[in-house]
């Protein structure tokens, strides 16, 4: 009787096999670091729902912030790695299962970020004319699945519910004059409309005040640099009650935001041809309608309330008024998507976890070890560089349970039989050497626009590029 020989995992004999779900920032920086660690073997395979890779980088950070979107050729290099493979254009839970990716793979890291907003919970939020911000960033960055969307720009008066980021990018892009736009990766229909566009101020309401406000420095900056844009703040929102006022005193983001704003109020209007009107203590309570579409919003003024452990939350002070708007983005926060066959806490919008470690109920625990990073695994909170230390924390726990147990035993061949699962499926990978021959054709249209790229957004042209540069037969897998 022949004994088959054992081998340890993360030897030459025996690779560690993990897969990677999210092609984002999170999910590259988690690749990089497992590739970095010494002394392991390892093949590290991505699956990405979209046929494109680089998640957030290329369909939420602003076109006008390209400098950011350098970040992709540390991805670039990650992806030229021979251990690595990327499997775009494969949706888990639809083209693959998470039982299948259990019974073929070692382990398993969740990097699928969070694509769903908030709800703001008040009347008249669904009506034509109010939109998440995520949908309006998504429309102007070429995501497919936003390509048709609708946004009338002919309203003169906008509101933007949130005073993060993403509200400041809406607003931004908003009220920049488009041309400043015209050389950038902004998709063509929405520089398009852009240039259309009639608006002329823009309302930004935060429910806090202005120390609480989560915009950096920069954003806010950014707005009040804007050629022909006046910038303004009611001097009654910068009145602060003691505890705000003590935490301008620890420095930082908030007391230069503050200090900024205090500037912008002193000096006024300058009669711009656009306006943007920070307003602070205010929410929104209802979006009212007329003929059936976004007329105005009702408003009440807020004050803070501060517990023993220096938490605030609002207090409505029953002092309302409202305000003519043809447009309401709301920005208010995000909450992920569940995964079929993944623990989900509907209640946070986040895959439970501890330190990067899923949480399944007792009894169904599976032999594969499950992981997540990202805004899926801490909330939607931090910058791009925030998730380089957040995945070399989950990578750390995942090395730390390779000693602590010891992993299941794949069958040999077991990992080629998911390329089967795939071809007999019909699907249609697309693999890193397909994308950077999209890549090339994007920036060769772009080029000839004047433009850094231009984004291809129609998934079936895609594949129409592909037959035409390497033919792909239906179901074929990259390898």
């Amino acid at each position: 009787m022949i004994t088959q020989k054992r081998f340890p995992i993360g030897s030459r004999e025996r690779p560690l096999l993990v897969a990677i779900v999210g092609s984002g920032p999170s999910g590259f920086y988690t690749a990089d670091t497992l590739l970095k660690q010494k002394g392991i073997h390892l093949k590290v395979d991505m699956f990405e729902r979209m046929a494109m890779p680089y998640g957030l980088v290329r369909y939420g950070v602003a076109p006008d912030h390209q400098k950011t979107k350098q970040v992709i050729r540390i991805y670039e290099a990650t992806a030229r790695d021979p251990r690595f493979r990327f499997f775009g254009n494969v949706q888990v839970g639809r083209d693959l299962q998470v039982k299948e990716l259990q019974e073929h793979y070692n382990q398993i890291v969740y990097a699928v970020g969070c694509e769903s907003d908030r709800r703001l919970d008040i009347p008249g939020e669904d009506l034509p004319g109010s939109h998440t911000a995520t949908a309006f960033v998504a429309w102007y960055n070429g995501h497919p699945d936003h390509r048709d969307d609708l946004f009338d720009l002919s309203a003169r008066r906008v509101a933007v519910v949130g005073v993060g980021n993403v509200a400041m990018d809406v607003t931004r892009i908003l009220v920049q004059d488009p041309e400043g736009l015209a050389s950038t990766d902004i998709a063509e229909h929405a520089l398009q409309s852009l240039r259309k566009s009639s608006v002329e101020e823009v309302v930004v309401l935060g429910r806090r005040g202005p120390v609480q406000a989560k915009f950096t420095p920069k954003e806010i900056r950014e707005i009040g640099d804007l050629s022909g844009v006046d910038l303004t703040v009611r001097p009654r929102d910068l009145e602060l009650d003691p505890f705000s006022r003590s935490q301008l005193e620890k420095g930082g983001a908030a007391r230069r935001n503050f200090e900024y704003l205090k500037e912008q109020a002193s000096q006024g209007t300058s009669r711009g041809r656009r306006r943007v009107r920070l307003r602070f203590f205010t929410s929104p309570v209802e979006i009212l309608e007329k003929r059936g579409r976004v007329a105005s919003v009702r408003m009440e003024r807020n004050r803070l309330v501060w517990d023993e452990q220096g938490q605030s939350r609002c207090v409505g002070t029953g002092v309302f008024e409202s305000i003519g708007v043809g447009l309401v983005f709301r920005s208010v926060g995000y909450r992920g998507i569940p995964i079929p066959g993944v623990p989900f806490d509907e209640r946070k919008g986040l895959i439970p976890n501890a330190a990067g470690r899923v949480l399944r109920p007792p009894g169904d625990e599976n032999g594969t070890s499950e992981y997540v990073v990202g805004w899926i695994k801490r909330g939607p909170s931090g910058l791009i560089g925030a998730n380089k230390r957040d995945s070399a924390e989950t990578v750390r726990g995942m090395m730390e349970d390779l000693q602590g147990r010891e992993a299941r035993s794949l069958p040999e061949g077991n990992h080629e039989v998911l390329e089967g699962l795939l071809m007999e499926r019909e699907s249609r990978p697309i693999n890193f050497q397909d994308w950077q021959l999209i890549d090339a054709e994007e920036q060769e249209r772009g080029r000839k626009r004047g433009k850094v790229r231009e984004k291809i957004t129609d998934p079936d042209e895609v594949v129409s590029l592909l037959r035409q540069g390497k033919p792909l037969k239906k179901g074929k897998l990259p390898g």
